[in-house]
């Protein structure tokens, strides 16, 4: 068997059904195989937008994506996408085309070092020097991928070991990697904490992805507010009443509140990180201790608080810590009502009819046409925060969004994405100006490969995040943030074969993106938004600088 066949044949044994990517002269052979496998290719028009798609797919489906590309350039276009699905913990597996194995390091044409340039932005890099290596690549960068705190893992393919023959019954053998370690043994002492807390708060990041069920089971157990960071949006219901909203740079004011005055954080796959926990929103208590659940130890002791240190899957360990409570009589009732008072202080009225358009007015008519079946993607900036900041999200992996790495570009790739992984799903993106020009000629994708996303455009004409900090705190003196040539998106999207609408009154919006969800083609639904609205508030990462308020009541 060439080696070709056996890696198509071992991804469709893992249940791999479609591959983004981009051909190439080193993956020409893959290709070739390609049009006799069950393996749908979806064809990009950029390889790094195959790395977001295939990172989109992942989120929504909750197993690897899988991209491709070719030696060289190839590889070298699929880092941002890498990095960014390795900053948010997202399973992948990135396959890139090699020179032949005896011309490495001599300069061939396209050669580059993928094994050591993905190696940072990855969990583990493969190259296969010897066909019969494959399998164990293969098995074990699948495993890899999904064991413990989640990632891409990269497999370096020589163009020459690709096409040479070997036995398949060597992809039988079993390989697999060492199991993970636990430490439960903190829990005893984290029922004390949270039986002597007076003030507790429960934190939810992304690494309870799979665990919502749990979370809620102890959230209702314990009583206490709870909030969430960007990429744990989703696992806690939106209508959960003792949801005080997300936390962090552009958070809740109720969250913000709550955590400067809680006593103890219970946190669940949160990293404390400089976006989410900052000097603006920290516990001010001399007393404020931390529970700290994660399955990767690295992130442990970043507060800087008095902490309990719990390793392991956020699921096993919220069921022990649940059953563990037993007969706790839960949360101080005076504790929760004053919670409470800050979510209800902190309810803005979205449905702003202002003319230009405020962005928070197409979040309001958005929330009227989001069902159980709409997965929502975004990009970065404003319109990110807009969308956490107001959409009723209720369910995990329903809101898909670049975090930590906070790449421009990722909202319509990772629709896509999300699309081909669930394709009786109703999913959107909402960009802006600037993030969808840098990936805009992926709408020829989503035509070509029949899938069809709803694009929920927030034009201002501007690069707004970057303006709003030059606003608030660079004296408004504006550089370099002004798209002065946007186009005309209406046109482009029709000249991709795909639909544009274009709205500048507040009372089209429902109808607009009403009709291009339900259509079933791409549509473009151009929303002419105020370039003078900013998210607020605004957290500065200067603790000596004040938070930029919103104007509410806190």
């Amino acid at each position: 068997m060439r080696g070709t066949k056996a890696l198509l044949d071992m991804l469709e044994n893992k249940g791999v059904d479609t591959i983004f990517g981009y051909p190439g002269g080193s993956v020409i052979s893959i290709y070739d195989e390609l049009l006799d496998s069950s393996i749908r290719h979806v064809l990009v028009r950029h390889e790094q937008c195959a790395a977001h798609m295939a990172d989109g797919y992942a989120r929504a489906k909750n197993i690897p994506g899988v991209c491709l590309a070719t030696s060289g350039p190839g590889t070298t276009n699929l880092v941002t996408g890498i990095a960014t699905a390795y900053a948010d913990s997202v399973p992948m597996i990135a396959l890139t085309g090699q020179v032949a194995a005896g011309s490495l390091g001599q300069g061939a044409f396209q050669e580059v070092d993928a094994y050591s340039l993905l190696m940072p932005i990855t969990k583990h890099s493969y190259r296969v020097l010897d066909v019969n290596r494959l399998p164990h690549a293969i098995k074990e960068a699948w495993e890899i991928s999904q064991m413990g705190r989640k990632g891409p893992v990269h497999i370096d393919l020589p163009v020459d070991q690709m096409n040479s023959e070997m036995d398949p019954k060597i992809m039988e053998e079993t390989y697999g990697v060492k199991p993970l370690t636990e430490d439960l043994s903190a829990i005893p002492e984290a029922v004390r904490w949270i039986r002597e807390a007076q003030r507790p708060v429960i934190l939810v990041g992304g690494g309870a992805r799979d665990a919502s069920e749990e979370v809620m089971a102890f959230a209702r157990t314990v009583g206490a507010p709870i909030e969430t960071t960007l990429m744990g949006t989703g696992i806690v219901p939106t209508s959960y009443e003792m949801f005080m909203g997300p936390l962090g740079l552009h958070g809740h004011m109720s969250s913000l509140t709550v955590t400067s005055e809680a006593d103890l954080i219970i946190s669940i796959g949160s990293r404390f990180s400089d976006r989410t926990y900052s000097a603006h929103d920290r516990m001010k208590s001399q007393k404020a201790r931390v529970i700290h659940i994660d399955i990767d130890r690295t992130e442990f002791g970043k507060h800087g608080h008095e902490c309990l240190n719990i390793e392991a899957d956020a699921g096993v360990a919220l069921r022990k810590l649940t059953e563990a409570l037993g007969g706790f009589q839960g949360t101080p009732s005076a504790w929760r009502e004053k919670a409470l008072g800050y979510r209800k202080r902190c309810r803005c009225d979205p449905d702003v009819n202002t003319s230009p358009i405020a962005p928070q007015k197409v979040m309001f008519e958005l929330n009227k046409l989001i069902d159980d079946d709409t997965i929502v993607t975004t990009d970065v900036g404003q319109n990110q925060m807009w969308a956490m900041h107001y959409l009723d999200i209720e369910h995990p992996r329903q809101f898909i969004s670049s975090g930590t790495f906070g790449t421009m570009g990722f909202g319509l790739p990772s629709a896509i994405g999300a699309k081909a992984a669930l394709p009786d799903k109703k999913v959107l993106t909402i960009t802006g100006d600037g993030g969808l020009q840098m990936v805009i000629q992926e709408l020829a994708t989503s035509i070509a490969d029949d899938l069809p996303v709803t694009v929920v455009l927030l034009n201002n004409g501007t690069l707004g995040m970057v303006r709003q900090m030059q606003k608030y705190y660079w004296g408004k003196r504006y550089s370099a943030t002004t798209l002065g040539a946007d186009p005309d998106f209406v046109t482009v999207a029709k000249g991709f074969g795909a639909n544009g609408i274009h709205v500048e009154k507040p009372g089209e919006i429902g109808d607009a993106i009403r009709t291009a969800m339900e259509s079933d083609r791409t549509t473009v639904v151009e929303i002419m938004v105020d370039p003078e609205s900013d998210i607020l508030p605004m957290l500065p990462a200067n603790p000596d600088i004040p938070i930029v308020r919103n104007g509410c009541s806190f």
